[in-house]
């Protein structure tokens, strides 16, 4: 008795190039146990006509989980140049995230949608490719850029006294720049 394979439905989607972005994309495609690589590369297995990806841009990696007979999928981004987004969580080069069964992916303007139905076999897995003409995923605008360099830091000069903060407002910098602003705020109080 045949094992039935677990199946990737991907859902694909660019804005500006639509289908020819994805001209060299099988409709289906069926991948043993190694990793799926995505990228412009000729060796990559979903091909993507993009000149600003990497030659390997991410990769699908099976893998099964302790206790369990299923396979599961993670993400790992193998790009240096760009970053990845993975249900809303930016990921840098060599950074991975396990993936669910509804997974929300984007980078370099395409956006991937890729759904996991279990199967029986632990040898192999297909993937089933799907262009969309609209949009798959709703961002807000200050996540459209996959440049980490755009995200601006607000900064004011250690030298004036001041302590520096990050995107969340937590304290950067020197520990004695900010011990000698909590000692100045301390002695006013006492003042």
């Amino acid at each position: 008795m045949e094992s039935t394979l677990t199946v990737l439905q991907v859902s694909l989607y660019h804005p500006t190039l639509g289908p020819v972005a994805f001209a060299k994309v099988p409709p289906q495609l069926q991948h043993d146990t190694s990793r799926l690589l995505v990228g412009r590369g000729q060796d990559t297995h979903i091909q993507l006509q993009l000149p600003q990806l990497s030659r390997h841009h991410l990769s699908l990696e099976p893998y099964l989980e302790k206790g369990s007979t299923l396979l599961a999928f993670c993400l790992k981004v193998l790009s240096r140049r760009s970053c990845v987004w993975v249900n809303g969580l930016p990921l840098r080069y060599l950074e991975q995230v396990p993936l669910s069964v509804v997974n929300r992916i984007s980078f370099s303007g395409i956006q991937m949608v890729v759904r996991s139905e279990g199967g029986a076999s632990l040898e192999a897995f297909v993937c089933y490719f799907r262009f969309s003409s609209s949009p798959l995923i709703h961002r807000p605008k200050a996540q459209e850029t996959d440049e980490w360099e755009n995200i601006v830091k607000k900064e004011t000069s250690p030298a004036s006294g001041e302590a520096t903060h990050d995107l969340l407002g937590s304290p950067q910098g020197s520990s004695r720049t900010q011990t000698a602003v909590s000692s100045q705020a301390l002695e006013e109080q006492q003042k």
